[in-house]
């Protein structure tokens, strides 16, 4: 059985890969939407898009486009962590 954690760990993985500063760390507190975001709105959708791909290759939908997902305080996408946690949500309630 593949424990959530490594889940979470692809997810920082995906969202690393589409950083401009390498140099970053992804971490659970690192904002992905707002005006510290890590990411510009073209690499969320990148990324979103990506979170797709990797959902259907592990048999579910992920639904990144809810109405509270881009709202500041319940999004998703508030931090790299919420994020994490909302795909691997969407994952064990396939």
């Amino acid at each position: 059985m593949v424990l959530p954690e490594s889940f979470k760990s692809e997810v920082f993985n995906e969202i690393a890969q589409l950083l401009e500063d390498k140099s970053l760390t992804v971490t659970d507190d690192m904002p992905m939407i707002g005006g510290e975001s890590a990411l510009d709105s073209m690499k969320l959708v990148e990324l979103c898009l990506a979170l797709e791909d990797k959902a259907a290759e592990m048999g579910f939908e992920f639904d990144w486009t809810s109405d509270a997902a881009m709202s500041r305080s319940r999004s998703m996408f508030r931090t790299a962590g919420a994020l994490a946690t909302e795909f691997i949500s969407q994952m064990e309630a396939k």
